[in-house]
């Protein structure tokens, strides 16, 4: 069983239209569709934006569906030099670049339970994503996705995360998948296609090229899944 989150409904439609044998159940307010993905036993959901709504959603699939490992999928800010709109990022980890206890001596992004800042995705599983980006012939980068509960549009916080985390991308949901997955021992993987520059003119950006770059990071996890045993 594959277990998919995304923060959007642009980030999951794609995928659920093409979904068979579906049957949907809600809890928590979030609709979970269980049915076959490109011959795939495969459950989705729309978590809605921000940490808490992520985690609520990890958590529940974790429990009611128990998949073998969750990709996180959907669109990001990007925040490395060379990445345009529409590029993709297969995060190597993820931070939560807002957990800050920094006063009481603890470092910025450390995260209780776990015992970590970066928490590294599956291997083997992000190899297999890397392989579906480059079967799609989409130009990306793998490294570090910083998440927060903050649409990041500044020039400033933008360099501080780069600064901070040598970051590529930056979110506000994978964090907190991964954090849920790690204390449930799951595997797990993101994929972000860009939308926007995380800068000043981010909350120009987004708007215009959130479903385009939707579009892409739909594009790469069909075939992805394909590529599932």
């Amino acid at each position: 069983m594959v277990g998919i989150i995304g923060a959007m409904t642009i980030e999951i439609d794609g995928l659920k239209e093409i979904m068979t044998e579906k049957v949907s159940e809600e809890f928590a307010g979030m609709t979970y569709t269980k049915g076959k993905l490109m011959g795939k036993d495969t459950v989705v959901t729309v978590c809605g934006e921000g940490k808490v709504n992520a985690a609520i959603a990890t958590q529940i699939m974790i429990l009611k569906y128990n998949p073998d490992f969750v990709i996180n999928t959907g669109v990001a800010g990007g925040l490395a030099d060379g990445l345009s709109v529409c590029d993709i990022v297969v995060a190597d980890s993820v931070v939560q670049h807002d957990l800050d206890m920094t006063p009481v001596g603890i470092e910025v992004g450390a995260t209780e339970g776990i015992e970590c800042v970066y928490m590294e995705c599956d291997k083997k599983i992000k190899e297999l994503l890397i392989d579906s980006v480059m079967d799609c012939g989409i130009k990306y980068q793998t490294g570090v996705i910083a998440t927060g509960d903050q649409f990041i549009s500044s020039d400033t916080k933008k360099q501080w995360l780069v600064k901070t985390f040598n970051a590529y991308a930056c979110d506000m949901e994978s964090g907190a998948v991964g954090h849920v997955c790690i204390r449930n021992k799951i595997p797990f993987v993101i994929l972000r296609a860009i939308s926007d520059g995380g800068d000043d003119s981010a909350k120009l950006s987004f708007p215009e090229f959130a479903a385009l770059a939707s579009a892409n990071s739909i594009k790469v996890m069909k075939n992805f899944i394909s590529k599932l045993q």
